[in-house]
């Protein structure tokens, strides 16, 4: 399930990085939540910051990650693309790593930025712009981006990192969240505490607009120019009319080409604050030596309200929306229905079905679409597109085989839905669903990155970190007719936005 959003995700531009792998330490110990909840520490600083310590000794390693919790959701109109934007620029260094000398910089990159917004202004002029001062205004502005870049000690925080045994240095920003994490040897737990809370104390819009236009360039490899990237850019678009889920992550190209780095740093300020902040920690690290020195290196982040929460709420949808593609390339199919938010009652229904129709070659989808008419290379379902923090939608796609077209795939897809609606699922069917999420959260124990990631995101979403362990005591308690129920309320022709690509290649028009 969790591989199919991410491969959307990548396709649309919906996050950023890689796949955190971390650090195997093994399950020697309990996986269990009562074994957990002796070795983990929890504490707000008075900042604000929420901090986690898991001690895991197995091996002389630790995981940390960092939940900050803004995403593309929070931005405003006209600047979509600042969430990740930011993210990128948290590798830039601070005032003290990553620079040749930062009181020269300082005056140059502020130079920059006052370049840049004389040129912006001209060339948005409404009553229109004379030519040949933007090109003059626009010059002196790349002057001053080159003049500032002498003074820059390229990759200087990473390679700090990797020379001290660092590895899987990555950041992701999805509609939800934006993450950062890697790992090092545990004596090198000090070193960590000083570069991470420097990195987050004031940012530094060094290389600003340099970095900019390699995020133009990251949307147009991974939306731009790929058809499935543009089709489901399209779904978003359709399905969400009000709520800033319907906004690629990535960013707009005219916002791309428009925000400066004063939109983004007060982006920064106001989402940026311990308060909208959790640290996790897991590894090879005692909490009694680890919090004080959180307190000592993190307590000197500047203290700032939580920002307010978003208040758009996506209207009800009331007919079926389509959008058709028609593209010199492979046909596919995807759609969408509205779901409730991540925090619904019935939350654990959706992935339980989710599970049902996708995981494995035993899913109703693989089994009907794949194995038995052979009409798809690929189907499935999964919740949490583009995010899951506020009602969103459960997405089900399929890869036609040759000659197949996607109005085709969509007749099977339908068809298994409205099995699901008619017919309760068997008592096999519901006891697979219940072994696989006892597996999944096993098998996501085994690694202190990914332990790190689900206890930082719980904490900040839950207030709980056991809410990790939560989750599977809730799909056990999933019954037959709570699938059926959902799948009656939720399927249905008027909440379901779809699209697909048309492949003129095959003779389409």
């Amino acid at each position: 399930m969790r591989r199919h959003l991410l491969g959307f995700a990548l396709a649309i531009g919906l996050s950023s990085g890689m796949v955190p792998t971390g650090l195997g330490s093994g399950v020697a110990h309990a996986q269990d939540l009562a074994s957990f909840e002796k070795r983990t520490q929890v504490k707000q600083l008075g900042n604000g910051l929420t901090v986690i310590v898991v001690e895991r000794p197995e091996a002389p390693v630790f995981s940390y990650f960092t939940h900050v919790d803004v995403g593309g959701a929070q931005e405003a109109m006209g600047q979509t693309g600042l969430a990740h934007m930011f993210e990128h620029m948290a590798f830039k260094g601070t005032d003290k790593i990553g620079t040749k000398n930062f009181v020269a910089e300082k005056v140059l990159i502020d130079k920059v930025e006052k370049a840049y917004l004389a040129f912006d202004a001209e060339r948005r002029k409404p009553s229109g712009s004379d030519p040949k001062k933007v090109e003059a205004l626009e010059k002196a502005w790349r002057d001053a981006i080159a003049e500032a870049s002498k003074q820059v000690v390229a990759n200087e925080f990473g390679e700090l990192v990797d020379r001290n045994g660092g590895v899987g240095l990555n950041a992701f920003t999805n509609s939800d969240e934006t993450g950062y994490f890697y790992s090092l040897p545990s004596n090198r737990l000090e070193l960590w505490a000083y570069l991470e809370s420097e990195r987050s104390k004031r940012p530094v819009m060094r290389e600003f607009y340099t970095e900019r236009d390699v995020v133009t360039e990251e949307r147009r490899m991974r939306t731009d120019s790929r058809p499935i990237g543009r089709m489901l850019e399209q779904l978003l678009a359709a399905a969400f009319t009000a709520h800033p889920y319907g906004r690629p992550v990535v960013g707009w190209p005219a916002d791309l080409a428009t925000f400066s780095a004063t939109d983004a740093l007060k982006f920064w300020e106001t989402y940026y604050t311990p308060a909208n902040m959790a640290i996790a920690i897991v590894g090879d690290v005692k909490a009694s030596e680890a919090m004080p020195m959180l307190e000592a290196y993190f307590g000197r982040l500047p203290k700032g309200p939580k920002p307010a929460p978003l208040s758009t709420v996506e209207p009800k949808q009331f007919a079926e929306r389509q959008v058709i593609l028609r593209e010199t390339a492979q046909p596919f199919y995807a759609e969408g229905y509205h779901r409730p938010d991540v925090f619904d009652k019935d939350d654990a229904v959706y992935e339980a079905i989710a599970d049902l129709m996708s995981t494995g070659r035993t899913a109703r989808l693989y089994r009907s679409l794949v194995r038995d008419k052979k009409i798809a290379a690929a189907s499935g379902g999964f919740s949490g597109m583009p995010g899951r923090k506020y009602p969103h939608l459960f997405a089900f796609y399929a890869v036609p085989t040759p000659g197949v077209t996607p109005p085709q795939v969509r007749t099977a897809i339908h068809e298994e839905l409205e099995r699901l609606k008619n017919s309760l699922v068997t008592d096999e069917e519901l006891q697979m669903v219940r072994a696989r999420a006892k597996m999944r959260l096993l098998t996501s124990l085994g690694s202190n990155q990914a332990l790190a990631i689900a206890m930082a995101s719980a904490q900040q979403r839950y207030g709980d970190w056991r809410e990790v362990f939560r989750r599977v005591d809730r799909i056990d308690k999933v019954t037959k007719e709570d699938i059926q129920r959902i799948a009656r309320a939720v399927f249905i022709e008027s909440n379901r936005t779809a699209v697909w690509i048309e492949s003129t290649a095959q003779g389409g028009k």
